[in-house]
Parts: C-alpha cells; structure tokens; sequence
C-alpha cells in the first residue's frame, strides 16, 4: 500500500495506485508524489514514519499537511502568513496527529472530534447515524446505506441529463452566485421605500419598483439552484435549519410578488395620501427580515463546518 501527496494542497491519499483526482482540491493525478515511508539509516528495514505538520488557514479553516503552510491557500487565496500552526490536543507537542477519533457529517462536512459523534450536528442537525469516522488521513471509514446517503433515480436519459445538469450547477456554485444578487438589492429596496413614504420622494420609490423587479426576476434561479443543493449536497435532510429556510425562501417569493403586481395594480399605493403606504412598507421589511434570516443559515452551513 502506497501513500501518495497531493502537491498542491498537502492532501495525504493512501492507496496502490495515484488517485485520478486530489479529493480536496481536484487537482489531476500527475501532482501527486509518493511519500517514502521506509529508510534504512542506522537500523536495517527500520520504520520511520514521516510525522508532518498540519496548518490552519484563519480565512476559511483549510488544514494543509506539510512541513510548511502552503504559498496560498488552495481554498481562499489566502498567503502563508495567514496559516496558524495546529497542536496536539493532548500535550501541546507540534506532532501534526490527532489522538482522538473524528466524525464527518455526511450531510454537511462538519467535523466532530471525540470517542462518539454527536446526537446532532450543531451545523445541519442531521442525526449521530448520519456521520462516519475519518481516518489519519481525513478520509471516510466505511459508508451509509446507499437509501440514506442518496436516493437512487430513476433510469431513463431525460433523468441522467437532469442528475448531470444539477450537479454542473452544484459544483460551479451557482446558487451562493445567484443569491448574491437578491440579498444586495433587497436592503437598497427597502431604503428607497422607506425615503418615499416618510419624504415623499416618488423617484425613489420608482427605484425601489424596478429593483423588485430585478429580484423577482432571479428569483426562479435562487429557488431552483437552492432546492438542487439541498437534494443533492444536503441530501434533502428536514432538519430545522432548512425547514425554516424553505420557509424564509417561501416569504421571499410570495412578498416579491405581492410589493410588485400591487404596485402594478395601484402605481399610487406609496403615495403620501396612499391610506396602505405602511402596510407596503411593513410587507417590504417583512422581505428583508426572510431574505436576511436564510442568507445567515445558509452562511451557517457554508462557515459551520470547519475541522475544530
């Protein structure tokens, strides 16, 4: 059994042939070097175990394995300067190995470390059976039942071509992309309205319109790409967190639609003679709250799940 490291991100992959792909960083094969494990300096056939260094990136919670941190980091870009040294957990000694067992959340890759996993993940909520033990090397011991893990689809080449059009949209990243622009537009909204009733300047509830309209506009890619990622990378878990997300994403829908066709319907409804113009307004914070409320748990899953 070989050991081979990735030289891009320090990833350790322990097999008889070279992977086709660094699991963290995907970087191809052809980067991966074998790590000697065996030297003969002063006993014959003598074992030394190459013990390496791990390092925290401070930015996003990448650990590189290495005698030095990386030039940057593969995940964020962050530079050398910004990787802290981690210690051993039991006496402080720089040796780079953890003593105690560590369990993945399948559902969200959160990292837990102890003799057993949690009863739930602090991040995801998923449940204990839902995560597997890492090995020395990060990687999954063993796998879950394949009816929990992943529901399996059904044949055909309609299904195959969705399965590879979502995990193209999954894997580029597409809805953190989409969300951005709602979660920045829906606060400028919000203050144009909010300037209009209580100056009555129409030109800035005029803005206030069109921007809606961008929003309701993206809207369908934000709730395509998020229930994908849900399905897909999260395995379509009803834990709480994303109970109240489709929740949050649900309100947004629904307030989009109601500020825009009323403001069709009734170009005057935020008026300063307008007897609703506050009930406008209460519905537009009522959009800002549920928008602002799924863009912090989906901030908690995607900054949650750091190795601690």
């Amino acid at each position: 059994m070989n050991h081979w490291k990735c030289g891009a991100c320090g990833y350790l992959y322990e097999g008889d042939d070279v992977p086709e792909k660094c699991p963290v960083c995907e970087a191809p094969g052809d980067k991966f070097t074998v790590v000697t494990q065996i030297e003969g300096v002063g006993k014959e056939n003598s074992v030394v175990e190459s013990v390496e260094k791990k390092w925290r990136c401070t930015v996003c919670g990448y650990v590189h394995t290495g005698p030095e941190p990386p030039e940057t980091c593969p995940v964020c870009g962050a530079t050398s300067d910004m990787f802290e040294e981690m210690l051993d957990e039991e006496d402080g000694e720089n040796l780079g190995i953890t003593t105690e067992k560590r369990w993945k959340c399948t559902v969200c890759g959160y990292i837990h470390t102890g003799p057993e996993p949690p009863e739930k993940c602090p991040v995801c909520g998923a449940p204990a059976e839902m995560f597997l033990e890492l090995d020395e090397h990060g990687s999954e011991i063993g796998s879950l039942p394949v009816t929990e893990r992943e529901p399996v689809s059904s044949e055909g080449v309609s299904s195959s071509l969705f399965n590879t059009i979502a995990d193209l949209l999954i894997r580029h990243h597409l809805h953190p992309i989409s969300v951005h622009f709602p979660n920045g537009i829906l606060p400028v909204v919000f203050s144009f309205l909010a300037i209009s009733v209580w100056f009555d300047i129409a030109s800035f509830e005029t803005a206030a319109f069109y921007n809606l309209i961008a929003v309701l506009l993206v809207l369908p890619m934000v709730l395509l790409t998020g229930y994908l990622e849900w399905q897909k990378r999260f395995k379509g878990i009803k834990t709480s967190i994303f109970i109240i997300k489709i929740f949050c994403a649900l309100v947004v829908l629904a307030s989009t639609n109601v500020l825009v066709f009323w403001r069709i319907i009734d170009p005057g409804v935020v008026a300063a003679d307008s007897p609703v113009k506050w009930i406008y307004l209460g519905i537009a914070a009522l959009l800002l709250g549920a928008a602002g409320l799924a863009g912090h748990l989906g901030g908690k899953l995607a900054f949650g799940t750091r190795d601690r």
